[in-house]
């Protein structure tokens, strides 16, 4: 069993029958203000899911499903996103900084210009 806390580590968001978040099913959970530091999410399930001001630091989310989660705000800076759906994202105010898009990711309906990151030349 894995328990998600949120930022300041009190409050128990959700509750996880699994001995890895990698490839588990968070499809829709309000994980708003989660702390998710250097977690593995690789090839899970968080479609629809809400991470609004989430801290994602470092966490791998290769080929992790976030179509349509709300990242508003959440934080992502390092994070590798390598063949990541996230069609129809969130990312109002999502820092990108460092952050591994990768060439594969889906990125379609998601507007970037609206996150914060790097600037580029």
């Amino acid at each position: 069993m894995i328990t998600i806390y949120d930022r300041k580590g009190f409050t128990a968001l959700a509750r996880v029958d699994a001995e890895t978040l990698s490839g588990a099913c968070l499809a829709g959970l309000d994980l708003k203000e989660a702390n998710l530091i250097q977690i593995d999410l690789r090839n899970a399930d968080l479609s629809g899911a809400d991470l609004a001001n989430a801290d994602l630091r470092l966490a791998d989310l290769s080929g992790a499903n976030l179509s349509r989660a709300n990242l508003a705000f959440a934080d992502l800076s390092g994070a590798r996103l390598t063949g990541a759906v996230l069609r129809d994202a969130i990312v109002l105010g999502t820092r990108l900084f460092g952050t591994d898009i990768g060439a594969a990711a889906d990125l379609s309906g998601v507007n970037l210009d609206s996150a914060q990151r790097e600037a580029r030349d």
